[in-house]
């Protein structure tokens, strides 16, 4: 994490206070988009699916992607047929809209859009222009409703959910916009979001993530062993997430190894730690498959929402006419 990164979960520094000319002028630049949309001057992309956007109002992870795995499998189960958009942050293919498939690879897709196909072998499409990945989408697969992956400040999408994920230890950090703080949008743009749910804490609409059995980095197959100890390794927003997950299980960590967020592994970054074990979430092992020893783990984990969340959801899902629409 860097410098200025840091200062976004501590109290008003030097750092802050010089880059909040810059805030202001994210704040003029955000607005000046937001209303040119609101006032219909430019119209909206409307898409033939119904849209659920699964995003934030603050930069780094803030737990959206499990719960776009939960989410799939929920709307799964009422009989919808689902696809999913994201944007594929890191990804560099030669040409986009892209499908993911099993040939897909991290550099070109990004690390989220990899992992969500792994999981849920679903229809998977990225691309910076989140028009051309509906597009596509809809073309070359049956889908009642789309989730996208991210996208809650992309306006020209239209959208008939919105589900805000808040990290609820982190929060919104100095509560400042970019790049004097980690908000891409104020809080009051909560007013306006169909549910928000933290990740972890006490609130009526949250979930919990939890952690499941041990897998191989290499194959992805569960692991038969105890391990006891290794050193965790890991490239996400909120790493201390992770490493009490693997305390929880009582393993020792050697050592610890934080990397920016979506970091682009190489194996010379484990050459440190020789044949020790290595610990890592599921989103960096879809980046170190390629290269990976047998003793290098990663940790599955599954959002749990509360009663309060999916029943809030369901209220949802009717009052936009997706599931009445079937």
């Amino acid at each position: 994490m860097s410098k200025i990164e840091q200062s976004w979960y501590k109290p008003f520094s030097f750092i802050t206070l010089l880059l909040l000319p810059l805030s202001a002028l994210f704040w003029l630049i955000a607005n000046i988009r937001k209303w040119i949309y609101k006032l219909g001057i430019t119209k909206p992309f409307t898409a033939k699916s119904k849209v659920i956007v699964v995003g934030n109002i603050s930069v780094g992870g803030n737990g959206k992607t499990p719960f776009v795995l939960w989410l799939y499998d929920y709307l799964s189960e009422q009989g919808l047929k689902v696809g999913i958009i994201s944007r594929g942050y890191g990804g560099k293919a030669v040409s986009y809209p892209l499908v993911v498939d099993r040939t897909v690879n991290t550099l070109q897709a990004g690390d989220e859009p990899v992992l969500l196909f792994n999981r849920l072998k679903c229809p998977v499409v990225v691309g910076p222009d989140r028009k051309a990945n509906i597009t596509l989408l809809e073309q070359q697969f049956c889908v009642d409703v789309i989730i996208s992956d991210d996208g809650m400040q992309h306006y020209k999408m239209a959208r008939d959910i919105e589900c805000c994920i808040v990290d609820s230890q982190r929060q919104f950090g100095n509560n400042l916009l970019m790049p004097a703080g980690p908000l891409r949008e104020t809080t009051k743009r909560l007013k306006s979001v169909d549910i928000v749910i933290e990740n972890g804490g006490n609130a009526a609409l949250s979930y919990t993530l939890e952690p499941s059995k041990l897998k191989h980095v290499i194959n992805s197959a569960t692991s038969n062993t105890t391990i006891e100890n290794g050193h965790a390794v890991s490239a996400i927003g909120n790493p201390g997430r992770f490493e009490n997950a693997l305390k929880a299980q009582n393993i020792t960590l050697l050592s610890t190894h934080h990397f920016r967020d979506h970091y682009a592994y190489s194996a010379q970054d484990f050459a440190q730690f020789s044949d020790d074990n290595v610990l890592m979430t599921e989103k960096d092992a879809v980046k170190c498959k390629g290269f990976a020893k047998d003793n290098w783990y990663f940790l599955p984990v599954d959002a749990k929402p509360t009663d309060a969340v999916i029943n809030k959801l369901d209220l949802l899902l009717k009052q936009k006419g997706i599931l009445n629409g079937l």
